[in-house]
């Protein structure tokens, strides 16, 4: 494949429904796109010009994950775009960006964010979608949301209530300490035996053993992330000490680590982020790690633009993805979307069938939304 051209597009889409963090109230996400023009060997092996998109998932602030937008343009325009150009044209293919980059330490979603343009691109090329490059056989998958906490409990289950009306069929509920327990057994009480998870985002420690396993009583799927994202030890500790099932998030990077947290019995069911583990590749990779060894394993979302959203909705009809991911319709978090919206079916989100992600930014909606562009394959300054 040959690469003539490389940006960087930032984008800022309004939320449905602003949250408060460290850095105030978010009523926007600050979004990154990649996006590339190659030429790539089409179905006869013939050279086609094309366009591919990559979406960096990275927040605005360090809060989730150490990366942020800031960051990944910087070491996708100094470090990751050169590395990959100077690989040369008969090197450059979506399945070797991996090696190629893997001198620089980290920086998944950058990583990640390059991958699925330079995919989208050669799978354009060929005529092929996404979903059927990486095996998929689904052409639909259920929809979960994730339910960040309320300013009271009532709200919060009133906030549920409106997602089951919407059709949503798994519902994951963010917790903490002092907001845990009671809020999960309200949600219970109200509607019944509705597959319910939770979140915990690595806010309690091993001294809270005793007090998460009060959530047994709840029938739950799954407690998600409950200790720090650097310790599995501690939660091969913990594990044995709950009736409810661990599954790991931000501890999960890598096949490497898959392997490890099941070898360790810190976890027995695996969230996979593409963007969080370096890209879709990757993430088909552990997928099939969790197949060989007969692990759950799920999809899980990152705010995603309807870009990554339709790569999710590919990835997650992989057959070893067997739980309800987060793979919501774009009304989740955007009132306008940069593409064509996704939309609830029954509870489902449709897969795209069309080349590449299937999807690709409207062009009135992606001048309206873009904050500023900047060409970094050629250079400039």
């Amino acid at each position: 494949m040959q690469l003539h051209r490389v940006e960087l597009v930032r984008l800022r889409l309004p939320l449905v429904a602003p949250f408060t963090t460290s850095f105030g109230t978010q009523e926007t996400r600050l979004a990154l796109l990649v996006r590339v023009e190659a030429t790539a060997a089409g179905p006869g092996g013939q050279p086609v010009d094309v366009v591919g998109w990559g979406e960096c998932v990275a927040g605005e602030h360090p809060l989730y994950s150490s990366e942020t937008v800031a960051g990944a343009s910087h070491v996708l325009a100094t470090y990751l775009v050169p590395m990959v150009v100077a690989a040369g044209d008969e090197a450059l293919s979506a399945d070797a960006v991996h090696a190629v980059l893997r001198p620089i330490v980290g920086h998944h979603m950058a990583k990640a964010a390059l991958e699925m343009a330079l995919l989208d691109a050669e799978l354009r090329a060929r005529d092929q979608s996404l979903a059927r490059a990486l095996g998929a056989t689904r052409d639909r998958v259920p929809s979960g949301v994730s339910v960040g906490l309320h300013d009271t409990i009532g709200d919060m289950v009133d906030t549920v209530g409106d997602y089951l009306d919407q059709g949503y069929v798994r519902i994951k509920l963010k917790i903490k300490p002092g907001h845990d327990v009671e809020l999960v057994r309200a949600v219970r009480e109200a509607y019944g035996d509705v597959p319910l998870q939770v979140d915990a985002n690595a806010a309690y420690t091993l001294a809270d053993a005793d007090h998460l396993a009060e959530l047994d009583e709840f029938d739950l799927l799954l407690v998600e992330q409950p200790l720090a994202n650097d310790d599995l030890w501690q939660h091969s500790l913990l594990a044995p000490r709950l009736a409810t099932p661990i599954c790991l998030d931000e501890s999960i990077e890598s096949v490497a680590d898959t392997d490890a947290a099941l070898d360790m019995g810190a976890a027995s069911i695996i969230n996979v982020k593409p963007g969080r583990v370096g890209g879709y590749l990757q993430a088909r990779a552990i997928h099939d790690r969790c197949r060989e060894r007969g692990v759950v394993a799920w999809v899980g979302g990152m705010l995603e633009t309807g870009l990554g959203r339709a790569a999710n909705a590919a990835l997650a009809a992989m057959d070893g993805f067997t739980l309800p991911g987060d793979v919501s319709a774009s009304s989740r978090f955007y009132r306008e979307d940069v593409t064509e919206p996704f939309v609830l079916e029954d509870g489902h989100i449709r897969v795209p069938a069309g080349p590449g992600l299937g999807v690709e930014p409207l062009p009135e909606r992606l001048e309206a939304l873009t904050v500023d562009r900047r060409d970094v394959h050629p250079a400039t300054a």
